[in-house]
């Protein structure tokens, strides 16, 4: 906002966002599937995710009141950070309050099909805020934190508070679409639509990335190992992954 709206008492509106990555992978093999698994759970284990919330939460302007991470057999990593948009104030020698408090989320799901050679890394983000935080500001970080070839997006500004005068206010920043906090140049590796409620205030955006360079999706296989036909039906098998993933329903 170019100017912070004059309010009676404080900002009640609460925020959330969530954010959801899938990665695809070709792993040709039970033992090649298993072994990307294993590379996924040391590459984003909850020590790196921490780390990524933890930036996050300074992004946002926010302070770190509690941490909680735990890493899961055999596969899978969650990290828990409550937050809170002001300095905590003493109410009193004993006592100490905040203001406000929220909660940023992280959880991962690695898993494989064992017949399509297909392995899947899914990441769910969710920042929840109170008063002037607005988490919008943290997708481009997020989107570069990850690999991410399909994205799915949900904005949500709920309750209300009032200024002054005692008008009720029920979003306190301009909103169209969730795409216009996103670098444009992100934009242009992605297909992206829009599902919006501008009269409930929920925002949905998907995105499916368009470009797909084969090396890139082959674990601990070079491109150039495979004949032309075998490479032909990798990238079908990978495309079709990812519009189902991208539609939600399976449709070949």
């Amino acid at each position: 906002m170019a100017e912070k709206i004059t309010l009676y008492g404080f900002n009640n509106l609460t925020k959330s966002l969530s954010f959801n990555i899938y990665d695809v992978c070709y792993a040709k093999s039970p033992r090649e599937q298993k072994d990307y698994i294993s590379y996924i759970n040391e590459q984003y284990n909850s020590e790196r995710l921490t780390k990524i919330l933890m930036h996050l939460t300074e992004m946002i302007g926010a302070h770190v009141l509690s941490l909680s991470k735990q890493d899961y057999k055999p596969q899978g990593a969650s990290v828990t950070l409550l937050i809170a948009e002001e300095t905590m104030i003493p109410a009193s020698d004993t006592v100490v309050a905040h203001l406000d408090k929220s909660h940023v989320t992280v959880h991962t799901y690695p898993e494989y099909h064992p017949e399509s050679c297909l392995a899947t890394f899914r990441v769910d983000i969710d920042v929840a805020t109170c008063g002037t935080i607005t988490p919008l500001s943290t997708l481009d970080y997020l989107i570069g934190s990850f690999d991410s070839d399909i994205i799915t997006m949900d904005y949500r500004v709920r309750g209300f508070t009032r200024d002054v005068t005692g008008k009720k206010l029920f979003m306190d920043h301009p909103m169209t679409s969730i795409q216009n906090y996103i670098d444009p140049k992100t934009l242009l590796r992605y297909d992206a639509i829009d599902i919006n409620v501008y009269e409930a205030n929920l925002f949905h955006t998907k995105m499916l990335i368009k470009d797909i360079d084969l090396q890139n999706y082959l674990f601990n296989t070079d491109v150039y190992e495979l004949p032309p036909k075998e490479r032909l039906s990798i990238m079908s098998r990978l495309r079709r992954e990812m519009i189902e993933i991208f539609s939600g329903r399976n449709i070949y």
